[in-house]
């Protein structure tokens, strides 16, 4: 009972932590706290249990927790109406630091650092516990850590660095880099101490590992690299070669059975309900329970037509459906038709639509536990779900390392073979569409636009969104300027339709709109971050 007490008051002070205010003003009886706690086994369990509750709490929600500047992807857009401001406001580049969706990812994710910080300053002190699960604990925090950062630093640029559990509201802002070299160190510390596989739960189970391990390590690490070559680090081929060799030991160590992963023969498998608990494709996951109560939430993103109803959040953009290469991966990413009233079957473009756009299926949920989706028969969605969010796939990898190689200006046999083995699953046959000696510049093109189509919708906490692609490689102002023109596409066969939510044709590019505002409520307790808002505006 007294290390219950201890884990709910901890819970309450650490973990629970949601608003600007407290993230940034220090609480004496916090240090207090801090000090009792680690006294035995039990409080490390319980530390660790917390972190991964706020990691589910941080990658639950499309919109919320997940909004920052993902919905500036051309794959994603939102309503034009109804209560989408603020989503329309990301998809636009148009966020100010009143936004009222703006404060929940930053406040989440630096409540995820906070918690890493408990545990990695803390944690080894821990009697009666191995040194093994002790230095497996704190990789972990570690790797929470740099995830939290790595979400950040892409979304807002500049940071403040946090390691203790003591915080200033008026602490500096660090540069992009030493926000990366922060990133990088937490990794090859995840990468060196975490093991390849867990041998108990609940961090094991159904012989899938359940919590980070080393290849998800290394398999963030390579698209940290990946990220730094590109915009704004602008590292370039040096830092394309690293990334495709630390994510060629993640290909190696499952091509040699050191990893268990592999590819699933057909899309679809990937986000069904009957491999929810035992995705081999699968490299990082979050997992959830309706029985437990941590539950997803915000999963369907459907249409709201008669008896198909949805969030409506979440829906596609014409252009990159128009462009997605017709397939398995395609049919099983969008919803082929939109059900309405009376099992009536129609297409999205259909004029008798509000809001004529294509919708994905690919979170969606039956009401009935562990049924297959059935677009074709279903009287409802529900509003909470247990579905696995997906950090990293094996077939993400793929990708990253054949785009790496290409974009160091080489070519590869491993890297092309790779990436047919995406587009032949894709295309539901050996198409083996990329060829032999492809040039450098044309296999990463390939694989940058694979990826994009692998992870087209899919934003809940992944590591690496299609926005996110399109921010590296310097394209969120090519996108901008197409959705201003907003010309009309030919859907179907003398069908032509447009983008709901069009960017004003008032508005102009500048490089502030490839980040987000700091939240009004920091910005005015943190002069750096004020000052930086009245540049960016």
């Amino acid at each position: 009972m007294k290390t219950l007490y201890k884990i709910l008051c901890l819970v309450g002070f650490v973990f629970c932590t949601t608003t600007c205010e407290d993230f940034l003003t220090e609480d004496p009886k916090g240090r207090l706290m801090t000090e009792a706690f680690f006294s035995s086994p039990s409080d490390l369990d319980g530390a660790l249990n917390q972190l991964y509750n706020v990691v589910a709490a941080n990658v639950f929600s499309s919109n919320h927790t997940c909004a920052a500047n993902l919905w500036a992807g051309d794959d994603v857009t939102t309503h034009p109406v109804m209560n989408k401001g603020p989503l329309r406001d990301f998809d636009t580049y148009n966020v100010d630091d009143l936004s009222a969706w703006l404060r929940h990812p930053w406040s989440a994710y630096f409540v995820l650092v906070k918690c890493a910080n408990f545990i990695i300053n803390n944690a080894g002190r821990t009697p009666s516990v191995s040194d093994a699960d002790k230095k497996s604990a704190i990789a972990q925090a570690h790797y929470w850590r740099a995830f939290a950062y790595f979400y950040l630093v892409r979304a807002w640029g500049p940071l403040p660095i946090m390691l203790q559990e003591e915080i200033k509201y008026d602490a500096p802002l660090n540069t992009e880099q030493e926000i990366y070299d922060l990133i990088v160190a937490d990794l090859k510390i995840a990468e060196a101490d975490l093991p390849v596989m867990y041998t108990k739960a609940p961090y094991l189970q159904s012989n899938i590992n359940r919590a980070v391990c080393q290849p998800a390590a290394k398999a963030t690490l390579g698209q940290v690299y990946l990220t730094m070559a590109g915009w704004p680090m602008n590292k370039g081929n040096e830092y394309y070669t690293l990334a495709a060799n630390k994510l060629k030991e993640v290909i190696d160590g499952v091509t040699g059975g050191t990893y268990k992963y592999s590819l699933y023969n057909e899309f679809w498998k990937i986000h069904s309900q009957t491999h929810n608990y035992t995705n081999t494709e699968l490299i990082l996951g979050v997992y959830y329970s309706r029985d437990r109560g941590t539950t997803t939430a915000c999963i369907c993103d459907l249409p709201a037509d008669g008896v198909a109803l949805g969030w409506n959040d979440a829906c596609g953009e014409i252009k990159f459906w128009k462009d997605f290469p017709e397939g398995p991966r395609k049919e099983a990413t969008y919803l082929p038709k939109i059900l309405k009233t009376a099992g009536v079957l129609i297409d999205w473009w259909d004029e008798s639509r509000e809001t004529p756009v294509p919708f994905f299926q690919k979170t969606a949920e039956m009401p009935q536990r562990n049924a297959e989706w059935d677009y074709t028969n279903h009287s409802s969605v529900p509003s909470a779900g247990e579905k696995t969010r997906h950090i990293v796939r094996l077939s993400q990898v793929y990708c990253w390392y054949a785009e790496a190689v290409g974009r160091s200006g080489q070519t590869n046999p491993l890297a092309i073979e790779l990436l047919n083995k995406v587009r032949n699953r894709a295309d539901g046959a050996e198409t083996n569409l990329y060829p032999a000696g492809m040039p450098a510049n044309e296999l990463a093109e390939a694989a940058y636009k694979e990826h994009g189509w692998e992870a087209a919708g899919y934003y809940w906490g992944a590591l690496a969104t299609r926005s996110q692609d399109m921010r590296r490689m310097n394209r969120f102002k090519d996108h901008f300027e197409f959705r201003k023109q907003n010309p009309p596409i030919e859907v179907a066969p003398g069908v032509f339709r447009k983008e709901p939510v069009a960017i004003p044709s008032s508005y102009s590019w500048n490089e502030s709109r490839m980040y987000l505002p700091y939240p009004a409520e920091d910005a005015r307790l943190n002069a750096e971050m004020k000052a930086s808002n009245a540049k960016r505006q």
